[in-house]
């Protein structure tokens, strides 16, 4: 019976595992962590003889190798224990890589890029899904890929949600159209170079047979037709913007699109059908049309599709009006440049809640549109110091440090009423480790104050 390993022991990592042990692999499962909520699982498993290991790390020092290394998504490429393994010639692969190699007959739309992957996902599943396919999200978003593999009926497309490790450990996966969303400095600390990050993203596009880009996106714009010549490219500034000959671009309050040289541009679906607030989002909706019309779906179930499309939440998502006042969580903003667009899309003047675990990047941007847009900003987390003190070099000084998500909302709220402000605005500029699990978790103890603050006045 050959062996395998999957490390990480989230939810990648378990249904790997599952697929692994249902194809006739002995599969061990480890994690360098160990909690209760760990042990539960691991109970959980034995109970389908795959054995769980925690507290552990690989070590590859015995005769009894496994033949096949899975690695979940938040586990570095390069640690020293898988560079030792494709030394040692065991085959080493990504979750994602393991589902496509039994999902390669469904044709798979993938979307990636720095900001706007999750809208632009959720998007396209949900107008794939309207036009009666059977189309998961998964990745990033919605169920693991090994997941989807496991259901007990193959899907007719796959909407995957895929980050740069999830590409970086999935070589061979080819999608019948790839969507980049964006392109800026993020995930440094992994990658090390901005280099090396576009190599990694780039390599997904070049294995896609259609490619869709957003034209709008400056790094992306610069490069154009001399390095995606066969691209379809989109904008929201209009036909004379279009990069090329083919694309899909708004004019006159509508999305329009032109499938090849020669065709006449038609009109699909009117810009104001969609609920969310933002030229980003225009974006997002510009690269779902191009690739649900790239797929051959009908522009009525794209219609119908995007009028009824709530949103995403954790990104600009509505949670209540108190007063006069909007509370908006964009917790999903765990860079400069996510923020910088979270505050660029609503009302001011705004009461801003930013920081927790600061990232490389650049923060000009932010920091302007902070000034322009901000009655005050409330600084929690690890980053609070830093964002104070630069904040400070700009002669921006209308911010206090208060810790925590609990003392931020009350706050924020007081200061909303004495400022006149429109919006309160959580958009953390910040990964959210240091205080939270996961930005997810972040963002629903914003709801959950900022709903019992309403609640209680």
């Amino acid at each position: 019976m050959p062996k395998g390993h999957v490390i990480g022991l989230g939810k990648s990592g378990v249904a790997a595992a599952r697929l692994l042990k249902q194809q006739g692999w002995e599969v061990v499962l480890s994690d360098r962590n160990t909690s209760a909520n760990l042990q539960k699982q691991q109970q959980e498993l034995a109970t389908e003889q795959i054995t769980v290991e925690l507290g552990y790390s690989l070590e590859l020092d015995s005769s009894d190798l496994p033949q096949l290394i899975v690695v979940s998504p938040g586990v570095p490429w390069d640690i020293p224990e898988l560079v030792k393994a494709r030394e040692l010639g065991i085959e080493t692969i990504g979750e994602m890589e393991l589902a496509w190699r039994y999902l390669q007959p469904v044709p798979w739309v993938a979307i990636t890029g720095t900001n706007g992957k999750t809208t632009t996902t959720s998007l396209i599943a949900a107008i794939f899904q309207t036009a009666g396919l059977d189309a998961p999200a998964c990745g990033n978003i919605g169920y693991a890929a090994c997941e989807v593999v496991l259901a007990p009926k193959r899907p007719d497309w796959i909407i995957g949600e895929i980050s740069s490790y999830q590409i970086e450990s999935s070589s061979s996966l080819a999608p019948r159209i790839g969507v980049w969303t964006t392109f800026t400095p993020d995930h440094l600390s992994r990658h090390k170079t901005l280099e090396n990050y576009y190599n990694i993203k780039a390599s997904l596009l070049r294995n896609s047979e259609i490619q869709v880009f957003n034209g709008d996106d400056v790094y992306l714009n610069k490069l154009g037709l001399s390095h995606w010549p066969d691209a379809y490219w989109t904008s929201i500034k209009g036909k004379d913007f279009l990069i090329g000959d083919k694309g899909f671009y708004i004019e006159d309050g509508w999305v329009v699109e032109k499938l090849t040289a020669t065709s006449t541009p038609e009109a699909i679906i009117e810009v104001s059908a969609l609920r969310m607030v933002g030229e980003h989002n225009q974006q997002n909706l510009l690269m779902s049309v191009a690739a649900a019309r790239l797929a051959g779906i009908d522009p009525a179930a794209i219609s119908r599709a995007i009028s009824e499309f709530p949103g995403v939440p954790h990104r600009l998502e509505h949670i209540c009006t108190w007063q006069g006042i909007d509370f908006i969580n964009d917790s999903k903003a765990t860079n400069y440049d996510a923020a910088e667009v979270g505050l660029a899309s609503v009302k001011s003047p705004v009461i801003l809640i930013a920081g927790g675990e600061a990232k490389a990047g650049d923060d000009t941007g932010w920091m302007a549109q902070i000034k322009a847009k901000a009655a005050a900003v409330l600084l929690i987390g690890d980053a609070a110091p830093t964002f104070a003190q630069r904040l400070q070099e700009l002669r921006y000084t209308n911010y206090e440090i208060v810790e925590t998500m609990d003392r931020a909302v009350p706050r924020a709220a007081e200061l909303a009423q004495n400022n006149q402000a429109a919006v309160v605005l959580l958009s953390p500029a910040c990964a959210s480790f240091d205080q939270y699990a996961n930005f997810e978790q972040r963002g629903d103890r914003f709801r959950q104050l900022c709903l019992e603050w309403v609640g209680n006045s």
